[in-house]
């Protein structure tokens, strides 16, 4: 993989050593420090180790890094700043330092010789995460997908039963989505789901989960009874209503929701969520049932 340094678009100043509390460069030992930065999988972890493998070396206060919008910090930001502009494997990256003192010649070269080490594991991690993410968001949405909603549907069911608290499930698709398709083609249908996706997470509670399970299906996870997933239910009608682009295409969506009880597996709370929607359905469509189950009404009232 090659490897390139960019010009500083802020020059790096020289100076007169310091002299006190940084270790001169044949002190550092390069494979204690490779192994440190391997250690890690998440992109956070392996960029504080490097921070403060940094901060060891050289007068900084913090540093920041840049990677397609996503900015890792170490540190304090405040001091003298340079910026340095890496490529590594066809990716980019700015590193910008905040340092106490501008560096001498072979506090520059010990900069750029640590700074080469991290790109290999940061690149690594970012790798994982990436394939992480892939794993559980849907392509299209950026919502959860199947996979990570029956993962969190089960840790939901066993917290839920663990503290004896509420959880609720709420099922829903775009009505008549088959015909938007047909109409307008599947373009417009796919920036139907994107926006619809994008008016949930915006609906949503910081608590609460979506995900789309397939075609036009989405779920969401509240921890909260029945009468919380309702109220959630009119607000998600109510941005319907006044959404531009999906107003002007008609699309509307009908929802069935279900309140977890503590006989209920993964799959019986959906089919009672599911069964809610289907009743939705025939109640006109762009509205929301509520599953009758009055087992799950004993969490509120215990």
């Amino acid at each position: 993989m090659e490897f390139g340094l960019a010009t500083e678009s802020l020059p790096i100043e020289y100076r007169k050593p310091m002299g006190a509390g940084i270790a001169t460069l044949s002190e550092v030992d390069l494979v204690d420090i490779i192994q440190q930065l391997h250690q890690h999988l998440d992109p956070r972890s392996v960029f504080a180790c490097f921070g403060k493998i940094m901060g060891q070396h050289l007068p900084l206060y913090g540093i920041c890094l840049e990677h397609k919008g996503q900015l890792l910090h170490w540190g304090q930001q405040q001091g003298y700043a340079i910026e340095q502009k890496l490529s590594f494997a066809e990716r980019q990256f700015t590193i910008n330092y905040m340092l106490k003192a501008p560096l001498v010649p072979s506090q520059t070269q010990r900069l750029i010789q640590l700074q080469k080490l991290v790109l290999q594991p940061l690149f690594n991690a970012l790798q994982y995460q990436e394939m992480s993410q892939q794993a559980m968001y849907d392509a299209l949405t950026k919502l959860g997908n199947r996979h990570y909603y029956r993962e969190s549907l089960r840790k939901e069911i066993a917290r839920a039963e663990r503290n004896q608290q509420p959880l609720s499930l709420i099922a829903l698709d775009l009505d008549n989505f088959k015909q938007l398709n047909d109409d307008f083609g599947h373009q417009l249908g796919d920036n139907a789901l994107i926006e619809f996706a994008e008016l949930l997470n915006a609906t949503i509670r910081d608590t609460d989960l979506a995900f789309r399970i397939g075609g036009d299906e989405f779920t969401i996870l509240l921890q909260a009874d029945s009468q919380v997933a309702a109220l959630l239910c009119q607000r998600i009608l109510d941005a319907l209503a006044n959404h531009h682009y999906l107003e002007k295409y008609q699309v509307s969506t009908s929802m069935g929701i279900a309140q977890w009880c503590t006989n209920d597996s993964e799959q019986s709370l959906y089919a009672r969520a599911d069964n809610a929607l289907y009743k939705a359905k025939a109640a006109g469509r762009q509205c929301f049932q509520t599953d009758s189950n009055r087992e799950a009404n004993k969490i509120i009232i215990d």
